[in-house]
């Protein structure tokens, strides 16, 4: 049976991935499935080679990679379940000519994919959007305007009693401050760790800077302490979204959500990480503006369907994905290859004269386009082609 000819509908699943990160038992809390006793950061659901979904039964593939190389089909999406416990890295994503020239670039100096110094895993770009799954989910996204980082850098200046954050404080005041401001954090050294210590110092006790003393209690003297009161922190509700593209800055700090990307998992971390930190190339990558409204507002597409669709930003136009949420029945169109994951309630899925059922915490790969009718009621997540 070829990959072109099977069923429409083949369960997945993959192992969750044990990032330090992770909440305990995280992903199956989420989807009320047995847990691992130990950190479950992210279920991966695609065909990416760092951790491809198996399917489960009734395909002639193993792997959504398989499939991929059987069908000479590319799934332009990545589909995670995120659940974290704590801050990842700061991080940026490169665009779709960077990430190619980066890969190529690694390849040719022996760089091992596996190697823990390598920034580009693959060719590809790492667009995403991410929607909370419950109330509190919290994110650093993008740069704030500079006024209000100085107004900031001020009071706390004044609070620590000493001249401390004034090195920084000129850069970030400067023509290009954003850049300058946060280079000079990111290149380290002893006038860098003073100031560290004197934001971390003055912020105690404060419940406006509550954030800048939680990231020193996790990363202490990292620089990215202070890359944070330049950013964006967000809290979101359940059902609120982010979009987050090529060359924004941002950090997830806690909370569960479905994240939605390109098929990559090209990371340009700049702290509050033990993982590999390659300051220039983050800074190459970067986008040093202040960032607008960052929100993905969902736009309601059917009765008891809502999609995320990064194309309503002008930075999402050429996007191929987007992300459906399903409450209730309701029929859809899918133009391409889908995932569907249900994380509450239970649905049924029926298309092309075949039926699936779809409880909490079950995945299903729909192989090709299909008028899907859906019963049931929950949150019913699918990824499609846009």
């Amino acid at each position: 049976m070829s990959a072109l000819r099977g069923p429409l509908f083949v369960e997945i699943g993959n192992v969750p991935r044990d990032y330090a990160w992770g909440r305990v038992d995280g992903v199956a809390g989420v989807l009320g499935t047995a847990g691992t006793g130990g950190p479950e950061a992210e279920l991966w659901l695609g065909a990416h080679a760092g951790s491809p979904s198996r399917a489960v039964s009734g395909a002639s593939w193993a792997t959504l990679l398989d499939w991929e190389r059987e069908s000479r089909t590319t799934l332009p999406f990545l589909l995670k379940i995120l659940v974290s416990a704590g801050p990842l890295s700061l991080q940026a994503h490169p665009t779709p000519a960077q990430a190619a020239a980066g890969f190529a670039e690694e390849n040719a100096r022996g760089i091992p994919l596996e190697a823990a110094h390598r920034n580009y895993k693959d060719p590809s770009a790492k667009p995403e959007l991410i929607v909370a799954l419950e109330d509190g989910f919290e994110a650093l996204c993008g740069f704030r305007p500079t006024a209000e980082i100085l107004a900031d850098v001020d009071v706390l200046s004044a609070r620590s009693g000493s001249d401390a954050l004034v090195p920084w404080r000129t850069e970030l005041a400067g023509p290009e401050g954003l850049r300058t401001g946060f280079s000079w954090l990111l290149g380290g050294g002893p006038d860098v760790d003073l100031a560290v210590a004197a934001l971390v110092a003055a912020a105690v006790g404060d419940d406006r800077f509550e954030l800048i003393t939680r990231l020193a209690a996790a990363y202490p003297g990292d620089p990215g302490i202070a890359v944070a009161l330049m950013l964006h922190h967000v809290t979101l509700a359940a059902g609120e979204s982010l979009w987050l593209p090529a060359g924004n800055i941002h950090a997830y700090l806690r909370g569960a959500g479905v994240e939605l990307m390109g098929p990559s998992d090209n990371v340009l971390r700049g702290g509050l990480t033990p993982k590999h930190v390659d300051t220039a190339e983050l800074q190459r990558v970067l986008t040093f503006a202040a960032s607008e409204d960052d929100h993905l507002v969902p736009v309601p597409i059917a009765e008891n369907v809502r999609a995320y669709r990064p194309r309503i930003h002008a930075s999402g136009a050429d996007v191929p994905f987007e992300l459906l949420a399903v409450t209730g029945d309701a029929r859809i169109d899918l133009a391409g290859p889908s995932i569907a994951i249900a994380t509450d309630g239970s649905f049924a899925l029926a298309a092309a004269d075949e039926a699936f059922e779809v409880p909490r915490g079950s995945a299903v790969f729909l192989t090709r386009a299909a008028a899907v009718q859906v019963t049931g009621s929950g949150r019913l997540w699918i990824a499609t082609a846009g």
